[in-house]
């Protein structure tokens, strides 16, 4: 399949301009508007353009929102009959692609994108009297304005903020100025580069807990590359992952219904109902129509239902600036359980053939063993050439035991198939 588990995406070259321009004429053929948006890469410019045309050339009229994370674009899609957003979310510079929305925010659903993929190769070319119109438009604004109607963070509090040169440069920063919050900004200028790995990582966030002890701030936070994902420092200036994240929302909230991927942890568990999906962000989503109110995963990516079905990190962002004018964070988290994770990778071309061979129905939703006091989780990375091993026990020695097994079993089976 061309989609992956977050939509396209590809090192940028001649492949991925061709196929910008033919997704677009799929995306576009039986619709009446599309909303656009893009992220700050420097190849934003030529695949924008390329789908622009792909769209107008369909018939359908394009809305043209420039550089917006991709919650911004899947937010407008309401006032259209999807949204498309040029990105490829925290992957390096070289990369690229394109998400695809419907008006509710979630993403295109497997028979939708199989629906794309199938007319690719035979677009419908309107002639130059049904060609559709663009017009530019501001998306950010009902945004911001959007979340700052739901959510309030405590104005004159002092928040550590690092969007990572990323497309949340252009609203986080002001949402919270409109707070009355102080933002420290670190690596909030769009350039088209990032100054830092778009990935927010701990280890890629390094210098922000001297940052956040320093400056007595009372929280941190920081965006990937289309600021679809949010992640958090508490007010000592640890990270906070993502389950205890998700924790944090559904107390705060009071939610006890909660949708996550397989490779959260059982810790999860302790705080409310969890119902799992596999990884990926369009699983979450489809499964919160039908049950639970809040919904994430440990990368970052939180889903609020009664706001929009995309992941949305400047919501989440805005959340928790709210949460931390209100409790002690860090004593909060202190009392949430926790259980050692461990994760490796291991790049192959031959993922997909190896998951299968362990049973995988889906290489990208992968197998996970449950064990008495763990659980292991082998799954097919859904955006790069890599099988990712997820191992969680009730200590450390059990976890490191589980993972082992995990990434024996692995290389076992990818000798078999190589």
């Amino acid at each position: 399949m061309l989609f992956g588990s977050s939509g396209i995406r590809m090192q940028f070259g001649r492949t991925l301009l061709d196929l910008s321009l033919r997704v677009g004429a799929s995306i576009g053929a039986g619709r009446k508007s599309v909303v656009l948006g893009s992220d700050t890469r420097t190849t934003r410019h030529i695949l924008t353009e390329s789908l622009i045309s792909g769209i107008l050339s369909s018939g359908a009229d394009v809305i043209a929102g420039g550089i917006a994370p991709t919650p911004t674009v899947a937010y407008a899609a309401r006032i259209a009959d999807a949204g498309c957003m040029v990105t490829a979310s925290h992957n390096p510079e070289l990369y690229n692609g394109l998400k695809v929305f419907n008006p509710d925010g979630s993403s295109f659903t497997l028979h939708q994108q199989k629906n794309v993929e199938e007319t690719l190769e035979t677009p419908c070319w309107k002639d130059w009297r049904g060609l559709g119109f663009r017009r530019d438009a501001d998306i950010i604004t009902p945004h911001r304005d959007a979340i700052l109607a739901s959510v309030r963070p405590h104005e004159g509090m002092t928040v550590v903020l690092d969007c990572g040169g990323g497309a949340g440069s252009l609203i986080t920063p002001s949402l919270l100025q409109e707070a009355g919050v102080r933002s420290i900004a670190l690596n909030c200028d769009a350039t088209g580069t990032f100054p830092r790995p778009s990935e927010p990582l701990p280890e890629n966030l390094s210098h922000m807990p001297a940052i956040i002890r320093r400056s007595g701030a009372a929280c941190g936070i920081a965006h990937d590359g289309d600021a679809d994902r949010c992640v958090a420092f508490d007010n000592q200036g640890r990270f906070i992952s993502g389950e205890h994240l998700l924790m944090l929302f559904a107390r705060y909230l009071d939610l006890n219904e909660v949708v996550t991927t397989v490779d959260a942890s059982m810790a999860i568990e302790e705080v409310a109902k969890v119902r799992r999906t596999p990884v990926g962000d369009s699983y979450v989503s489809e499964a919160l129509l039908s049950w639970g109110s809040l919904g994430g995963e440990p990368s970052g990516s939180w889903i609020f239902p009664s706001h929009s079905l995309c992941p949305d990190g400047i919501y989440a962002a805005a959340l928790f600036c709210e949460i931390a004018g209100e409790w002690d964070i860090a004593a909060e988290v202190d009392t949430m359980p926790a259980y050692p994770i461990l994760r490796s990778s291991l790049k192959t071309s031959n993922g997909d053939s190896a998951l299968r061979l362990l049973g995988a129905e889906v290489p990208t939703d992968g197998i996970r063993v449950e064990k008495e006091d763990g659980w292991y989780l082998i799954r097919a990375s859904g955006t790069e050439p890599k099988v990712r091993v997820t191992a969680e026990g009730k200590t450390t020695g059990i976890a490191e035991k589980l993972l082992s097994e995990g990434e024996d079993r692995l290389k076992k089976v990818l000798k078999e198939v190589s």
